[in-house]
């Protein structure tokens, strides 16, 4: 009877488990040893597929970026610059939630990255298309990543303990339902990130009148 066969290594079958690696142990647990053994190969097997672990990491990453929803931006779809930005930094901020451990990677910028690279060249396409001068289209790419990237460096309501004996009233006066937050940590969070984002849209809609007015 016939030996089953493994699996054929490939680099999405490695940039999966390195992924999955990364998602339960975060990025320190990643090495080639680990890599091959999760894989059931042999750890110089890795190396036609990747030269180093920092290649991996930067594919798990790029991996993440292509799981950011575009089409928002595509020709031919009926939604303003500012909803498309809206829909977009929504889905952005939703794939790095789902993969908060490779945050610091991604924030280093797209470098080499292809999806990476199609994520900032659609946010400028669609930004030039609507009418913001270039410059300021940089701008917004730049300042929606610092926002996204941020929101998902760490949670703010999972930042506060939940003993209401850490907020003494004579010295945090304030802070009375402060233990309550981490509790409530996503819808905390999830509020915040909107209402910010809100504001950020709201502020760019002002600069874009001002654009507009200049320009016409």
């Amino acid at each position: 009877m016939a030996r089953p066969r493994k699996p054929l290594l490939s680099t999405d079958r490695i940039v999966l488990a390195a992924r999955e690696l990364v998602d339960a142990e975060g990025l320190a647990a990643v090495s080639t040893r680990r890599l091959a053994a999760e894989l059931g190969v042999s750890g110089p097997s890795l190396y036609n597929h990747f030269r180093t672990k920092d290649e991996i990491l930067e594919a798990v990453a790029d991996s993440v970026s292509a799981q950011v929803d575009l089409s928002m931006f595509e020709n031919g779809h009926d939604r303003d610059w500012r909803t498309a930005l809206h829909d977009w930094a929504v889905s952005y901020r939703r794939a790095l939630r789902d993969h908060p451990n490779i945050v610091p990677v991604l924030a280093r910028g797209p470098g080499r990255r292809p999806a990476g690279l199609r994520l900032a060249d659609a946010v400028y396409g669609a930004m030039v298309d609507a009418g913001w001068p270039p410059a300021q289209a940089t701008s917004i790419g730049a300042l929606m990543r610092y926002f996204i990237m941020g929101s998902a460096l760490g949670s703010f309501a999972g930042g506060f303990v939940d003993d209401a004996s850490a907020y003494d009233p004579a010295d945090y006066p304030h802070l009375g339902q402060a233990h309550l937050l981490a509790e409530q940590q996503e819808k905390v969070d999830e509020r915040a990130f909107e209402t910010g984002l809100r504001a950020l849209l709201d502020g760019l809609a002002e600069q874009f009148a001002r654009v507009t007015e200049t320009t016409a």
